[in-house]
C-alpha cells in the first residue's frame, strides 16, 4: 500500500505542552498556567512551567525534525506570549520567537502549519468570561490579525482553534480542564456559539492579512462509532451516530462541524436542544460559515456499535474484545476502523479535503540499558492506521495529510507527565531528547512515499 506523492507527512506539538519558559520575556499567564500551579487539577502537581524548554531548544527540536523527514509541522502560537493580557499591546520578544522558529522551519524545508488557538486562552480574557463572553470573537479576531500581519507572508496553513469539544466539553462542562468550570448546559451552548463566532472572525483575519492562497480550516475531534459489521444497517446506524445530535454534552461533531461548512446547525440538535439554546442570527451564521479550505480532524479511538430493532445505534460493550489492546490513557482503545470512517464520512458530508491533524498513542516509554528507547507498541498502532487511512483513500476519502501527535514526549494536560506520545523521548530531568524506534520507522515510512509492508 502506498499514499499519494503530494501527501503530506507532519508531526505535531502545542505552544502550552513544549513551550516552558512561561514567564519570560513578557509572555503573560494563561489559563492553563492557573489551573497547572493550582494544587490537586494536574497528576502529582505537574506543570507547563518548563515542559520541554522549546522556547530555548527549538533548534534542537527543528534538528530533529529534520533529521526525520517530515514534510510539515504542526505547531501552536501561546496567545498570551504574543498579547500577554489578551489584547493591547503586542510583545514583541513574543512574535519575535515565532518569526525565527517559522524562519528556522522553513529553512529546514519544513512547512509550518499554524494553529492559532491550542486551548492556552489568556487568563486576562477568562478573568473577562473566557468563551462565555461575545466579545470572544472581536479579542480573536484582532489576535489572529495581528498574527497574520507578522507571520502571514511564510505561512500558508492554518487550523484557527483545536479541539472546540475539548474546551467547552472538558474545560466549561466538565471542569476537568482548564479554566475548570461546571456550567450549564444553555451556558456551554452559549459559549460554543461565540467560539464558532471567533472562528469565523479568524478566518476573515486570515484571509484579508495574509500574503497569498491560504489554507485555513478548524480542528475538530469528536467521539467515532464503528459499525460492528459490513452490513448496510450496522453502517448507516454509525453513520447516524457520528453525525446525530443528541447527547447534551460538547462532542456532537455535526454540532460543530455544519454550521461551519453547510452554514446551518443540524435540525436534530436545535430541536434536541430548543430550551438550553442561545440568541442565532443569520449574521451569526454568515460569520460562521466563512469558507475554509480543508478539513482538518483529530483521531486516536473509537467504539464500536450496531443497528437496534429499530435501526437506531446500540453501543456494544466490550466490542473490542476483552483485552483489546489500549494505551496508557483509559480512552485509547487501538482502533484503527475508527480512522477509515472518520475519513469516509466526513469526506462524504462535508466535499472537502482531509488532513488528520493528529493521531497517536500514548505509553510508559523509557531509555533502555543499550541507551534506546524501544516502542514497538507505537510502530504497530501507527502501522494498522496509516494502513486504514490508506484504505479510506482507496476507497475514495479525499485524505491529503497526516500528522503524528507527536514530535516529542510532553505535558499531556491533567494527566501531566505521565503519559508519553512522543516519537522523541524526552528525559524531563535533563531536557535530553532521544528519538524512539518509532521515530527511525516513521522516517524510513515518509523516505519511501509511505509504502506499508
Amino acid at each position: 500500500m502506498s499514499f499519494p506523492s503530494e501527501f503530506t507527512w507532519g508531526a505535531a506539538a502545542a505552544a502550552y505542552q513544549i513551550e516552558g519558559a512561561w514567564n519570560v520575556d513578557g509572555r503573560g499567564p494563561s489559563v492553563w498556567d492557573t489551573f497547572s500551579q493550582t494544587a490537586g487539577k494536574v497528576f502529582e502537581n505537574h506543570n507547563g512551567n518548563v515542559a520541554c524548554d522549546h522556547y530555548h531548544r527549538w533548534r534542537e527540536d527543528i534538528g530533529l525534525m529534520k533529521q526525520l523527514g517530515i514534510k510539515a509541522y504542526r505547531l501552536s502560537l501561546s496567545w498570551s506570549r504574543i498579547l500577554p493580557q489578551g489584547t493591547g499591546e503586542v510583545n514583541e520578544a513574543g512574535l519575535k520567537f515565532y518569526d525565527d522558529l517559522i524562519n528556522g522551519l522553513l529553512e529546514a524545508g519544513i512547512q509550518p502549519w499554524v494553529t492559532l488557538f491550542h486551548w492556552d486562552l489568556p487568563q486576562a480574557l477568562q478573568d473577562q468570561g473566557g468563551f462565555t463572553n461575545p466579545a470572544i470573537a472581536d479579542w480573536f479576531g484582532d489576535y489572529a490579525t495581528i498574527v497574520a500581519k507578522r507571520l502571514g507572508d511564510r505561512v500558508n496553513h492554518w487550523m484557527t482553534i483545536n479541539e472546540p469539544p475539548v474546551i467547552l466539553g472538558l474545560g466549561y462542562q466538565d471542569g476537568v480542564f482548564a479554566p475548570g468550570l461546571k456550567l450549564s448546559y444553555a451556558e456551554c451552548l452559549a459559549a460554543a456559539h461565540n467560539l464558532l463566532r471567533a472562528h469565523g472572525k479568524g478566518v476573515q483575519a486570515l484571509r484579508a492579512n495574509c500574503v497569498g492562497p491560504q489554507q485555513i480550516s478548524i480542528a475538530h475531534t469528536s467521539r467515532e462509532p464503528i459499525p460492528a459489521s459490513d452490513s448496510p444497517a450496522d453502517i448507516e446506524a454509525a453513520r447516524a451516530r457520528y453525525f446525530g445530535c443528541v447527547a447534551e454534552n460538547m462532542w456532537n461533531l455535526a454540532w460543530w462541524a455544519d454550521p461551519i461548512v453547510l452554514g446551518r446547525y443540524p435540525e436534530d440538535g436545535l430541536e434536541r436542544f430548543k430550551e438550553h439554546l442561545p440568541t442565532i442570527t443569520d449574521a451569526d451564521m454568515k460569520l460562521i460559515s466563512e469558507p475554509i479550505d480543508y478539513l482538518a480532524y483529530n483521531c486516536y479511538s473509537g467504539y464500536k456499535v450496531k443497528a437496534g430493532a429499530d435501526g437506531v445505534a446500540e453501543v456494544i460493550t466490550d466490542g473490542h474484545g476483552i483485552g483489546n489492546p489500549r494505551g496508557t490513557l483509559p480512552w485509547l482503545s487501538i482502533a484503527p476502523e475508527a480512522i477509515y470512517w472518520a475519513a469516509r464520512w466526513q469526506t462524504e458530508r462535508y466535499k472537502l479535503p482531509l488532513v488528520f491533524s493528529e493521531n497517536g498513542f500514548c505509553n510508559t516509554d523509557f531509555v533502555h540499558r543499550d541507551g534506546k528507547v524501544h516502542d514497538s507498541q507505537r510502530i504497530e498502532f501507527m502501522h494498522h492506521y496509516l494502513t486504514a487511512i490508506g484504505k479510506a483513500i482507496d476507497d475514495g476519502a479525499d485524505v491529503q495529510g497526516y500528522f503524528y501527535w507527536s514530535i516529542m514526549d510532553n505535558f499531556e494536560w491533567a494527566e501531566g507527565y505521565k503519559d508519553r506520545f512522543g516519537i522523541v523521548h524526552v528525559d524531563y530531568q535533563t531536557q535530553v531528547r532521544t528519538p524512539k524506534d518509532s521515530f527511525y520507522w516513521y522516517r524510513d515510512l515518509i523516505a519511501r512515499g509511505g509504502q506499508l509492508d
